[in-house]
């Protein structure tokens, strides 16, 4: 017992040695505790948020002066680098990258690995595809430890259908060995309601994982409010900008706390002259969209419970395709 409970403690000081610094380390470098709060009170919670900020973000916190702004700026990247590095010191980060399992062997083989952390991994395709089941899966492998495929950290789980289910949570867990009540004590969701709630979760989420570890952040569906709220070709740059600020804030938390970003996406029918040669339906979102999203993965239905993934778009995936089902206990390999 003990020396679990100092293996625990071992682990949590490694992850505050290299997770996000909070914004309040800015007070030793001579900045007011007055100001650290305004930062706070304006979702910036670490000082990577700090550093990956613009000036004219910070400017537009009330009380912060384009004076402070700088020296913000300034002493936040004394603290976090954001200079230039070889390649070879680059591929030895990229070396303690972890991967979340699907809980597919195969899909986990199609993605060398699973879900990456530190991106935005996108999940397109019709309904019944298994986008959300496949979400609901990750919430429970995200919490399993790393040498089991997991990340040791909670799920973060944005909803904006209604479709999440807790009880879903419950059978997966007990099919992984985990406690169903401990699984869903660590499971962070929210029901967001319109585009603009949508993105103000964000800052919400942000000030739980300065806090605590989290291993994954999800998004289901990350456009869906967004073709309601904006409607018509008139409102249709509006959307886009919308949309493109959304994906900016979490790629900033890609960055900033190193969480695997899952985001799913509709798609709609293909009415111009593409159609003819190439596939029916297109992800929504525009190139926006696919802009924001490291990887890109197109689910379709295959024979009976079994799915197809394929690698739609991905700097360092080949461009194939695995089959999973969606089974009581979640995503597992493929039946013949």
């Amino acid at each position: 017992m003990a020396a679990a409970a100092a293996h625990a403690d071992h682990a949590a000081e490694e992850a505050a040695d290299v997770g996000p610094s909070l914004v309040t380390v800015l007070q030793e470098q001579g900045i007011n505790a007055s100001d650290i709060k305004k930062l706070q009170d304006a979702g910036l919670h670490t000082v990577e948020a700090v550093a990956y900020s613009t000036k004219k973000t910070l400017i537009a916190i009330k009380g912060i002066s384009e004076a402070k702004a700088d020296k913000l700026i300034a002493e936040a990247a004394k603290l976090v680098d954001m200079g230039f590095s070889t390649a070879a010191e680059y591929a030895k980060a990229r070396e303690d990258v972890v991967f979340v399992s699907t809980g597919s062997k195969e899909l986990d083989k199609l993605l060398q690995g699973g879900i990456e952390t530190g991106s935005i991994t996108e999940l397109f395709g019709e309904f019944r595809t298994g986008k959300t089941q496949l979400c609901h899966t990750l919430c429970v492998t995200c919490q399993m430890p790393l040498e089991a495929g997991g990340a040791e950290g909670k799920a973060l789980y944005i909803d904006t259908e209604g479709t999440f289910r807790p009880k879903r949570l419950r059978s997966i867990a007990e099919r992984f060995g985990l406690s169903p009540d401990d699984v869903l004590e660590n499971v962070i969701c929210a029901r967001a309601y319109t585009s603009d709630h949508q993105s103000a979760l964000l800052e919400q989420a942000c000030a739980m994982m300065a806090e605590s570890r989290f291993g994954i952040v999800i998004v289901d569906s990350a456009t869906a409010l967004y073709r309601t709220d904006y409607s018509g070709r008139g409102e249709l740059a509006a959307r886009q900008m919308s949309l493109a600020q959304f994906l900016r804030k979490l790629t900033r938390i890609a960055d900033e706390f190193g969480v695997a970003v899952v985001v799913t996406n509709q798609v709609v029918a293909q009415v111009d002259g593409a159609m003819s040669f190439g596939p029916a339906t297109k992800p929504i979102g525009g190139n926006i969209m696919a802009h924001a999203s490291t990887t890109r993965l197109q689910l379709r239905k295959g024979r009976g419970e079994n799915r197809i993934c394929k690698v739609y778009d991905s700097p360092t995936l080949p461009e194939s395709d695995a089959t999973f089902a969606i089974t009581e206990q979640g995503v597992a390999d493929g039946t013949d």
